[in-house]
């Protein structure tokens, strides 16, 4: 869910729509498992506190992004390696296809997290876009061979 651990049972979380629905499922796994959880509502004691919180949730978000980009530069990769092996088939474009929606899915739960902007995220947009492109390349191929036969 992206929360900020600050020590031994404690976690943080920015007060913000896009984490409602962690919070609550994680509080009904933790009553449900006999646990027992307390949600607080905390504030900094002065602003050098929020911006000191906001830079490590920040930081958390930018090691997202930054595996995030390594994912989509395997990805690349893999079209790589099937381009230049041929592999024109509906059943190689379709495995390509579900493998760019779990990028897709995976970008947009990390936008919703990174409230802050992590310096990383306007480049992983920029790559989603480049892997979109790349299998719209993939699947012209696929197609065009299918057609020859």
């Amino acid at each position: 869910m992206g929360a900020l651990s600050l020590g031994q049972g404690v976690w943080a979380l920015p007060s913000a729509p896009a984490f409602d629905h962690g919070l609550e499922r994680t509080l009904e796994l933790i009553e449900r498992g006999g646990g027992e959880a307390l949600v607080l509502l905390a504030r900094g004691r002065d602003a050098t506190q929020a911006k000191r919180l906001e830079a490590l949730f920040t930081a958390g978000r930018e090691d997202e992004w930054i595996e995030f980009l390594d994912e989509c530069r395997k990805y690349e990769a893999e079209l790589d390696r099937e381009l230049a092996q041929q592999k024109f088939t509906l059943a190689e474009l379709d495995e390509e296809e579900q493998s760019l929606e779990r990028l897709r899915r995976w970008h947009r739960e990390l936008k919703l997290r990174d409230l802050f902007g992590a310096p990383s995220a306007p480049e992983a947009e920029q790559k989603l876009r480049r892997c979109q492109a790349r299998l719209e390349q993939f699947s012209d191929r696929v197609y065009a061979a299918l057609h020859q036969h």
